[in-house]
């Protein structure tokens, strides 16, 4: 049987790889993206039924009206995400806000809005990222909100119980179009592995969290052991 889920931030990237991975196993699937036309014509793209809606989730009080319209849902994958560089120094409070708003109280009224239309065995899948254990200059906000994401996965997979949370927080995705065009030989040579995680490693440990019924409460880093050295 199909299971209904949701990507909010599903129209690029990883997001968007998590989409085709869902609807190729026979899932229905929802996207959203911060551009209704956009998000909409992607989900025409996919095809089988995927719906585009418009969710800014840098504004929390319009959530629950983009997305009132839900059916029941089995997986939610929140993976929408805004890539800053704000340092101490030369500290930007609008985008500082802008970005913790998005990523600590846009993932949790998206799930507090979504909450009723969960099934009893559902999964819930955030993204943060591995600045919260290296951070690197500019990255005061990015590894402050990722931390947040980690111990928003523990209170969230007490309080939802038996509702499963659990967070990916990707290293240096060398596919990424965010970093596909960077020379990023020196990561490789600090990996144990000497490669790079992919998109394809990404949504698949995605998916093993959206199903495996005994994974909960966990923050797991895909990064190949790079924090290791």
């Amino acid at each position: 049987m199909a299971d209904n889920a949701i990507i909010v931030g599903g129209t690029q990237g990883i997001g968007l790889d998590i989409a085709r991975r869902l609807i190729a196993r026979g899932d229905k699937v929802v996207i959203t993206g911060r551009d209704r036309t956009r998000a909409e014509t992607i989900a025409a793209e996919l095809g089988h039924g995927t719906r585009g809606l418009a969710v800014d989730l840098s504004q929390p009080r319009g959530i629950a009206a983009a997305l009132a319209d839900m059916p029941s849902l089995r997986h939610v994958v929140i993976t929408a995400i805004l890539r800053d560089a704000n340092s101490v120094r030369e500290y930007d409070v609008d985008r500082a806000i802008n970005l913790v708003t998005l990523k600590l109280v846009g993932y949790t009224e998206t799930i507090h809005t979504l909450l009723p239309k969960l099934e009893p065995n559902a999964s819930i899948v955030l993204f943060g990222g591995l600045a919260k254990e290296r951070p690197y200059p500019g990255s005061t906000t990015v590894t402050t909100v990722n931390g947040g994401v980690t111990t928003m996965v523990h209170t969230l997979a007490v309080e939802l119980a038996p509702i499963r949370v659990n967070a990916i927080h990707p290293g240096i995705i060398g596919d990424s179009p965010a970093w596909s065009d960077k020379n990023l030989d020196h990561v490789v040579a600090r990996t144990p592995t000497k490669r790079l995680a992919t998109m394809q490693d990404v949504s698949g440990a995605a998916l093993f969290l959206l199903d495996n019924q005994s994974i909960n409460g966990v923050n797991l880093n895909v990064d190949n052991g790079w924090l290791l050295t």
